[in-house]
């Protein structure tokens, strides 16, 4: 595994830290959505856990808000720009944006988002396949571009488990099985042969027993 991370390019994806809709709302791409206290201790705790690599070539994140604000620390502890990857934006949940999960989840539509995501287009948004497609691809062109390198890349839970499902060669109907917290970090080394999959859901701070 050491070696496998030695000669590929390692991403390491983050997800953002908490808001105060995590877990009660749909807040797709709606704009001004920022970290709350938690949110912001669990981005120092990420940037803190990354300080620690050896060698960090770029730090990228989404458009968003709650993105580029767990982002920052990061870069600033590795004395890095951020950069913006369009790519690693949040699944288009169209005209859900902004509903909250426990009236969505009583839609005969939230089953198939649970059980066949695969078949699934959000109103006036996006697909999952699309979104899978597109992070997957923004991430094959960050491995292009730092071959060899370590990249940090900031993004969002649905993102993050579709690309994790595409490197375990999982089903997109199964990746609501993944779970991906806020702060967490998921490291994936793309190489020669394929992803490997090194760390899942990894916090940066220590956790109870």
């Amino acid at each position: 595994m050491a070696r496998a991370a030695r000669t590929s390019t390692v991403i390491l994806l983050v997800r953002h830290g908490q808001t105060a809709t995590t877990g009660r709302v749909l807040p797709g791409r709606a704009p001004g959505l920022h970290l709350s206290d938690d949110g912001r201790r669990q981005a120092d705790a990420a940037a803190q856990r990354i300080a620690r690599a050896k060698r960090v070539a770029a730090v990228y994140a989404s458009p968003l808000e709650r993105a580029r604000e767990t982002a920052l620390p990061i870069a600033r502890a590795r004395g890095l720009a951020l950069r913006i990857e369009r790519g690693l934006l949040e699944l288009d949940v169209g005209r859900w944006t902004g509903l909250r999960l426990d009236r969505v989840s009583k839609r005969p539509e939230w089953t198939v988002v649970q059980r066949y995501p695969s078949g699934f287009r959000f109103p006036d948004g996006e697909s999952f396949v699309e979104m899978q497609t597109r992070v997957t691809s923004a991430l094959a062109t960050l491995v292009e571009r730092h071959r060899g390198g370590v990249v940090v890349a900031v993004s969002h839970a649905d993102p993050i488990k579709a690309a994790l499902a595409h490197a375990l060669g999982m089903h997109l109907d199964l990746f609501q099985r993944l779970a991906i917290a806020p702060g967490s970090i998921t490291t994936i080394a793309y190489g020669a042969n394929g992803p490997t999959v090194l760390g899942m859901n990894v916090l940066g701070e220590a956790t109870p027993a």
